[in-house]
């Protein structure tokens, strides 16, 4: 991987990391006052984990070898 491009893989991983942030408080935010907050909480956090392990596991590939 070039070094140009080491700058890009990491925006796109900060942008993947804010967006599973995002989808969590959309997921939560919505059914907070329905009353199906106690249902939609649990599998947005594990939604929200699994895309953040993700993005741990793509920064630690990209990092150099030392």
């Amino acid at each position: 991987m070039t070094t140009h491009a080491m700058p890009e893989a990491e925006e796109a991983l900060a942008i993947e990391e804010a967006d599973a942030w995002f989808e969590y408080l959309e997921a939560v935010r919505a059914h907070t006052h329905s009353g199906r907050y106690d249902e939609v909480e649990p599998w947005a956090w594990s939604r929200l984990t699994q895309r953040l392990h993700l993005v741990d596991r793509e920064r630690l590939r990209l990092r150099p070898a030392a």
